[in-house]
């Protein structure tokens, strides 16, 4: 299984979290992209397979992202990655982190009120 070096994010999701910076006070994204993550994965659906361009100019080291928990977060996404396997269908590992960051940036939204 390849490594994750940099994560790339849509302008989708940047606009999405700019919202989610602005309602919440969070300033980092790299917070806000680790909850969203998590909340992904704690649901056991896969998410909905999407094309999710890199055309943004959010990008972070899975360092960044991870921070001191980044072998932790690896660990669990690659658990999930390889449980789901199955029905992913050529997805590989970094648009598997893309797919549930995304699910998750979109749960957010929708659960905190604003």
């Amino acid at each position: 299984m390849q490594s994750i070096d940099i994560i790339r994010l849509s302008e989708k999701q940047k606009q999405q979290l700019i919202i989610l910076k602005r309602k919440t006070g969070i300033e980092n994204w790299n917070v806000l992209c680790r909850w969203a993550l998590c909340i992904s994965l704690a649901d056991p659906t896969i998410p909905p397979k999407e094309d999710i361009p890199s055309d943004s100019n959010v990008e972070m080291t899975w360092k960044t992202f991870g921070g001191e928990y980044a072998d932790a977060y690896l660990a669990i996404l690659k658990k999930s990655y390889l449980l789901q396997n199955n029905a992913l269908d050529g997805i590989d590992i970094n648009n598997f982190i893309r797919l549930h960051i995304g699910r998750g940036i979109s749960f957010v939204l929708k659960t905190i009120p604003f």
